[in-house]
């Protein structure tokens, strides 16, 4: 039975995809899908407005319309199957919120066998090389593999005592020194925090910080909208570890320049 209530509502057309929504309602009610934020259920919803201030470009807003009643019951449950499956739960047609099925092969191999998955580890490259065609070649500072995210087990050997280099996706391609600048010295770890899952973004890191004994963290993301989401995750992340570890936001812009560092202390 439905009931007349107060609700979010999502302009598609407005939303960049950001995410900061996402981050901000405690219940899970809003993921993204597509490059865009939608409720996930109208029961997921308590009409409470938590995400109408994160949204920066005024997609959200709080409508009374018929709409099924906030059931707190359920959000409990959809809540602990994310957690559990470390991604989106399922909603089954009868209402019962489960987690979907583990894969198999576990979170660090695909079932392809693909090697990004073998975890390797090596020394940098400390000089730069000759080549004859180009000259002169810029020495990677890069440690270890893989480097994204998703394929980085918490208990990857590089992490252990590491100073964390997390970068969005497109960082190394715009930011033109960022091997010698940003990852010498550093373990890095790649996402994209527009495309990719928040909440699975958030419990990996929760166990990273809770157990790897990370040093420090840098956070490299583009001047851009969806790229924001990042250093909320990482917050979100470092409050459920419940760790006090120093964290520097670097923030470049398309043309390759570093525009903004922000320091926190632990």
């Amino acid at each position: 039975m439905t009931i007349k209530r107060k609700i979010v509502h999502i302009d598609e057309e407005r939303c960049n995809g950001c995410g900061q929504c996402v981050s901000a309602c405690a219940e899970g009610a809003i993921e993204l899908k597509g490059g865009k934020a939608r409720l996930v259920a109208e029961k997921y919803c308590d009409g409470l407005a938590a995400c109408l201030g994160e949204c920066p470009v005024g997609a959200i807003s709080m409508i009374e319309r018929e709409a099924d009643p906030f059931d707190e019951e359920a959000v409990e449950k959809y809540l602990a199957g994310k957690k559990g499956a470390g991604e989106h739960a399922v909603e089954d047609p009868d209402g019962s919120v489960n987690p979907p099925s583990p894969d198999p092969a576990g979170p660090t191999s695909l079932p392809c066998g693909c090697p990004s998955t073998q975890l390797q580890m090596f020394a940098p490259v400390n000089s730069g090389t000759t080549d004859d065609r180009a000259g002169i070649r810029q020495a990677t500072r890069l440690t270890h593999w893989p480097v994204q995210l998703r394929l980085v087990p918490p208990t990857a050997p590089y992490l252990r005592n590491a100073d964390l280099l997390i970068a969005s996706d497109c960082t190394p391609v715009a930011y033109p020194n960022f091997h010698e600048d940003l990852l010498k010295g550093k373990v890095v770890l790649m996402g994209c925090p527009k495309f990719d899952d928040t909440a699975e973004y958030i419990d990996r890191f929760a166990t990273i910080f809770s157990s790897a004994g990370i040093r420090s963290i840098t956070i490299a993301i583009m001047e851009v909208p969806c790229c924001s989401k990042m250093p909320l995750i990482v917050e979100a992340a470092l409050k459920r570890s419940g760790k006090k570890i120093p964290v520097e936001t670097i923030v470049i812009n398309p043309r390759g320049e570093i525009v903004r560092r922000t320091k926190l202390a632990a």
